[in-house]
């Protein structure tokens, strides 16, 4: 009589997140033959993906291998197993097996053709249908017991049994998309390791005056390079871009800065740093322009001329009175070493992504929780942070990969283990 063997691939997979992490974690899943079912609290999937694509989608970048897993900071050791499973090549490859072929622009990121982030994840979304993933939206996580998993959904709450659990929670930044942090509650009362939550590529709190936020309120500041030194006095120095906005600065210059400002600030507030309004002049050729004869010109008409007028005259404004405005030397050398004070980060629920989260140490190397056996953490709800360039991207998707091979090993050894001692 032949023995009647349940097919372990019918083994019930949850992925409670429908962003990019659970959607990889879904794609590997399902092309090893599995059916996961896909969760989440908000309507459709892919809701921050989607706005993070609305200036264009940024998938990854094209430097050297070695500096791109540096651009993890501390948590570098902890990402490595998932980059190299997911590289920055892969990710190409991966657009490319939906159709979307990548280009790299002049700062090195990488970008599908048409740099829109909707087609390429309707195709994404159609073909792990197609691939027997399931969906269910508008049911949000509210927690679970031994082996039991609720959640909230219109019709009241739904108790579910899996046999493999992923949570790809997110963090807390732009809650409004999905990603609201209140996992924290639940994890930290199942006695899980978990560091604060704070914004990471975010702005910063700079106190204008109401004139000058009235006047120059989004206007953008070219050309500018800043510099500082880190709470291990590292010294940084970096030309770009920052937007003047209607709360103080924020833009890729300072979001590229923003862990280290961050730090500083959590050490002393306020915090300077500094910029070179200038950068193209030397402070000795400044010196020399603004110490020419103006004659009956009025000051600011006398600077116009020399190309120093708008958001840069204004910026001198703020921190020379009337008095030193009219000495060149300073003038010159408060235009090459502009002291920008910034008193506070914006809030968490503006930032562009989270640091903080769970803890690496609650982990094994496939990301399964050692206290939970068959639950798997992934993406940003983990303690990692990165610079925007495509960094945050390729970070969340590579940890949904490493988590599915994970569990295919998992599903196998229990299999396996089933198979030896006769429980099958």
């Amino acid at each position: 009589m032949t023995q009647n063997i349940p097919n372990y691939k019918d083994s019930k997979i949850a992925i409670i997140g429908a962003g990019p992490s659970g959607l990889m974690a879904a794609e590997v899943l399902s092309n090893a033959g599995y059916a996961p079912i896909v969760f989440d609290a908000k309507p459709s999937a892919g809701r921050k993906f989607l706005q993070a694509g609305r200036g264009g989608l940024n998938l990854t970048h094209s430097e050297d291998f070695s500096v791109f897993c540096s651009r993890y900071f501390e948590a570098q050791h902890s990402m490595q197993k998932a980059l190299n499973i997911f590289s920055p090549d892969n990710m190409r490859e991966w657009a490319k097996s939906l159709g979307f072929e990548t280009f790299v622009g002049s700062s090195g990121k990488v970008y599908p053709l048409n740099k829109k982030a909707a087609p390429l994840l309707r195709t994404w979304i159609q073909k792990l249908k197609a691939n027997n993933t399931k969906f269910k939206m508008n049911y949000n996580f509210i927690g679970f017991s031994k082996d039991v998993w609720k959640f909230q959904t219109p019709d009241g709450v739904e108790q579910f049994k899996f046999d493999v659990v992923i949570l790809a929670l997110g963090g807390a930044s732009w809650p409004q998309l999905g990603s609201t942090g209140e996992w924290t509650k639940t994890l930290k009362e199942k006695g899980l390791n978990i560091s604060e939550l704070r914004p990471a590529n975010m702005g910063f709190n700079v106190n204008h005056s109401k004139v000058f936020k009235d006047k120059f309120s989004r206007t953008p500041l070219k050309n500018v390079q800043l510099s500082f030194s880190d709470i291990n006095d590292n010294h940084h120095s970096k030309l770009g871009e920052l937007l003047v906005t209607e709360f103080g600065i924020e833009g890729n210059l300072i979001y590229a800065h923003s862990k280290y400002i961050r730090e500083l600030l959590e050490l002393k507030t306020p915090t300077i740093v500094y910029l070179d309004l200038f950068v193209h002049t030397s402070e000795s050729k400044l010196r020399e322009l603004l110490s020419a004869q103006r004659g009956k010109q009025s000051l600011s008409a006398f600077w116009k001329r020399l190309g120093l007028d708008g958001v840069r005259a204004s910026l001198l404004r703020e921190v020379l009175d009337n008095n030193e405005l009219n000495k060149p030397d300073l003038v010159a050398k408060t235009l090459k070493n502009y002291p920008l004070t910034l008193e506070s980060c914006r809030p968490l629920q503006e930032a562009i992504s989270t640091a903080g989260g769970l803890k690496f140490d609650n982990l094994d190397d496939n990301l399964m929780l050692k206290d939970f056996t068959g639950v798997f953490c992934v993406g940003e709800m983990l303690d990692w942070e990165a610079q925007t360039g495509g960094y945050l991207l390729t970070g969340v998707m590579a940890q949904g990969k490493q988590a599915a091979l994970g569990i295919l090993k998992y599903l196998q050894k229990n299999h396996d283990k089933d198979l030896t001692d006769g429980s099958l």
